[in-house]
């Protein structure tokens, strides 16, 4: 993996992990609670954890609760019940599972809260997801205010505000939009996760809005998805003040700027999927040898575009 631009975080997470994982932390058994494996970024880091886990002789059971949270509380029961020695849990509601990791915390069972920042955990791999916004709604902002004559545009925003964390993301994009380009006007925003909502509400906004030239989003599936629409509008012809700016370096949104398409800004939390994967790992295996770290650990936000692009990608 080259790491230039998240040299800093990712070497100090995978030193750690080198020097405090010891052989006792072989043998566990491991559960992996997500929202949804549709998401391919979240799909992309539990199956670098699996492979980090398998090589270690840890097992791990990956389980998607699709959004609701009753099926994540049973879940989570499910792994009490079957004796796991330590959960990672991506929230769908932190508050509705507070409750049922206290209860794992207290049969001994280590709790890394990935994306959440809980009480009732060991650790919560965490990121700023307002800052994260505001870097998104920033780096569009310069390319509004490089692109149009005083700023004026159409922008687009493919949030999904029923998930508290990625309203968070949504709000610092707008704010950023506000205070960076305030002559750019949000004529559109709808709910996105992947990338076929993002295909489809893309699409609808195109429909009524066919001036829009920039596309926030809170996620790398709606990018994908808007990415297609965008390719269906326009077609060969890629217009140079059109653009998509998101997170997630999900392999759409890198296919999608290597190839000249629509994403012309993806702002990496840690790095690529595989890295977040790695770190994640890492992470929780200092938390099951029992080592001393602080309860919130923040991820690095680094934006990528075509120019950086190259030092983010796995090694071939």
């Amino acid at each position: 993996m080259k790491r230039k631009a998240v040299a800093g975080l990712m070497a100090a997470i995978m030193v750690m992990g080198l020097t405090t994982v010891s052989a006792s932390a072989a043998d566990l058994k491991i559960g992996l609670a997500v929202q949804t494996l549709s998401n391919q970024v979240w799909a992309q880091q539990a199956e670098q954890i699996q492979k980090r886990a398998q090589e270690d002789g840890n097992e791990v059971t990956v389980v998607e609760c699709k959004e609701n949270a009753n099926t994540q509380i049973d879940q989570l029961e499910n792994f009490i019940t079957a004796g796991t020695d330590l959960i990672i849990v991506q929230p769908q509601d932190p508050d509705a599972i507070e409750e049922i990791c206290k209860e794992a915390r207290e049969a001994g069972i280590k709790i890394v809260c990935w994306d959440e920042e809980m009480e009732n955990s060991d650790v919560n791999w965490i990121i700023k997801n307002y800052d994260l916004g505001v870097e998104i709604g920033n780096q569009a902002a310069d390319w509004i205010n490089e692109k149009f004559e005083d700023g004026t545009c159409e922008v687009a925003v493919l949030g999904y505000p029923q998930t508290p964390i990625l309203l968070e993301r949504e709000n610092g994009i707008l704010d950023a939009l506000k205070e960076k380009a305030p002559n750019a006007t949000v004529v559109a925003n709808q709910p996105a996760i992947d990338t076929t909502e993002g295909l489809n509400a893309m699409e609808t906004i195109l429909q009524a809005n066919p001036d829009v030239k920039v596309v926030c989003c809170i996620g790398g599936g709606g990018a994908a998805g808007a990415n297609e629409a965008l390719k269906g509008t326009y077609g060969s012809e890629v217009p140079d003040d059109v653009g998509i700016f998101s997170t997630d370096l999900t392999d759409e949104s890198v296919a999608s700027m290597q190839n000249g398409e629509f994403n012309r800004m993806v702002v990496a939390i840690t790095g690529n999927a595989y890295a977040c994967g790695d770190a994640v790992y890492d992470l929780s295996m200092e938390c099951a040898e029992g080592k001393e770290m602080d309860q919130n650990v923040y991820r690095e936000l680094v934006p990528v575009t075509i120019d950086n692009l190259e030092e983010m990608l796995p090694e071939k």
